[in-house]
């Protein structure tokens, strides 16, 4: 790790809890540094995803179309991104609606 790398990483990581966290949260920039993300959106979705950025989660939690509250107090929220050829995008959050852990286009999304 380089030194600049050293010193901004207490910056840019947040964990709720010592030891294993399931939901350890990355803090994306100083510019959405109210979003944060899970490490499963960090390794899984945006491996699988790579066409996703992370600047469209937070237009769709700023200004979201629709929002639900799903069983597991997850929260679902749509909002249309015209990068994506004026699709929607869903994207998941935790509990608090700030952790995002999940975002993908949603084709059988009706506004």
């Amino acid at each position: 790790m380089r030194d600049d790398q050293a010193a901004a990483w207490p910056r840019r990581m947040k964990c709720g809890t010592v030891g294993v966290n399931r939901y350890a949260r990355i803090a994306l920039s100083d510019l959405m540094a109210d979003y944060t993300f899970t490490v499963y959106f960090e390794k899984e979705v945006m491996r699988k995803r790579p066409y996703l950025k992370k600047e469209w989660c937070a237009r769709v939690l700023d200004s979201p179309i629709r929002s639900e509250r799903q069983d597991d107090n997850r929260h679902r929220f749509w909002g249309e991104i015209a990068e994506l050829e004026a699709r929607y995008l869903r994207v998941i959050t935790l509990e608090d609606k700030v952790t995002i852990h999940n975002a993908f286009p949603d084709r059988r999304f009706k506004p």
